[in-house]
């Protein structure tokens, strides 16, 4: 397609521009593009004629929603649903916004977002910087009418300001006001870049939380809220499996594996400089391993009775389909496409096509 090799090339130029400006700019830049290309009238429908791969053999059915294909973008990229519209349009089957905390609020002091090009990966340490969860319901309310709208997950996240034993109240809070909007909603308790967070990890600190926010946002939304919950990939296997065993004692719909790590031990980047980056999570290409681990872990666990989204390390089409072979319904991405431009979701489901009669037969 012509159109889509001129704006491959062209994206290769802005990337290596972009990669000489600070990440978090380059990030506002870039949303600012995707909003202004589906804002204009007609603009929505344009980029889907030439991004989308509408293709019965792609679609999914999971979380009681209609999925057109298996890829969605993970949870971070839009935290504050500003360009779900215009994401959908580029080709993800799925949008994930937030992470949303029910008091806005600006995140950690910048810079806090680092490109590690070596890795194709990137350090984050935003700290859940976002609108809060009243404007993100606004937004997200004014979608429901729009016929080109995603399936909309919501990940939801602990306020910096609420102390962690009040933390069930703060979840509860923000699953109120998200849920009327949500096709479901993700409970984050994995980001490395809010203190004391990841200790809700713990069977003791999830099994309330879980609980209550289910009961919150079935009851706001009037009906059944698919819920799933989000891990981290640090976590010892034993704890990854307490976390299973208790989703399948909840009924919770599934688990989101994984978010971000604090591990620097697969890098290619000079220490020195990963050092001058600082702390925070790490995406992109040094999860994959830890990744799919993860994931073969918790299929063999669960078997059928969860939702298992794989998320951390996919780069490409063969990564996706490597995903759903060992067992995940569906697959996100974040840094796969910050370095792979706004044609990747295309590639990559144009290539899980080619591949899906053996990625049909890997899951009867």
């Amino acid at each position: 397609m012509i159109n889509g090799e001129r704006g491959g090339r062209l994206y290769r130029v802005a990337f290596a521009a972009a990669s000489r400006m600070d990440a978090e700019r380059a990030h506002g830049l870039g949303m600012a593009a995707i909003r202004l290309a589906a804002g204009v009238p007609g603009g929505a429908a344009r980029v889907r004629r030439i991004c989308v791969v509408d293709e019965p053999a792609l679609r999914v059915r999971a979380l009681g929603c209609d999925f057109p294909n298996p890829l969605g973008l993970a949870a971070g990229f839009d935290k504050n649903a500003l360009a779900v519209d215009g994401l959908a349009a580029l080709g993800f089957g799925f949008v994930e916004v937030g992470t949303v905390t029910a008091v806005p609020q600006p995140g950690n002091r910048r810079p806090r977002l680092h490109r590690l090009v070596a890795d194709r990966a990137i350090v984050n340490r935003m700290g859940f910087n976002n609108d809060g969860a009243e404007a993100v319901a606004g937004r997200l309310s004014r979608l429901l009418d729009n016929p080109l709208r995603p399936v909309v997950g919501v990940n939801i996240g602990k306020s910096r300001v609420v102390p962690v034993e009040h933390a069930v109240v703060d979840y509860v809070a923000s699953a109120r006001r998200v849920a009327p909007f949500a096709d479901y909603l993700v409970v984050n308790v994995s980001s490395p870049n809010t203190p004391g967070l990841r200790d809700l990890q713990s069977v003791e600190g999830l099994r309330p939380l879980l609980i209550a926010v289910r009961s919150a946002s079935d009851l706001a939304a009037g009906r059944h809220v698919p819920l799933l919950v989000k891990i981290a990939p640090d976590l010892a296997d034993a704890d990854i499996l307490a976390v299973a065993d208790l989703g399948l004692e909840l009924g919770l719909d599934g688990i989101v594996a994984t978010n971000t790590t604090t591990d620097r031990s697969r890098l290619l980047t000079p220490t020195t400089s990963v050092s001058a980056v600082g702390p925070g999570g790490l995406s992109g290409e040094p999860l994959r391993e830890r990744s799919i681990e993860v994931l073969r872990l918790l299929r063999g666990r669960v078997r059928d009775a969860l939702v298992l989204v794989s998320v951390g390390g996919i780069g490409s089409a063969q990564e996706a389909a490597c995903r759903l072979q060992a067992g995940a319904t569906l697959i996100q991405a974040y840094t796969g496409f910050v370095y792979g431009g706004p044609l990747w979701p295309r590639r990559v489901t144009a290539g899980l096509l080619q591949q899906a009669p053996s990625l049909e037969r890997a899951h009867r």
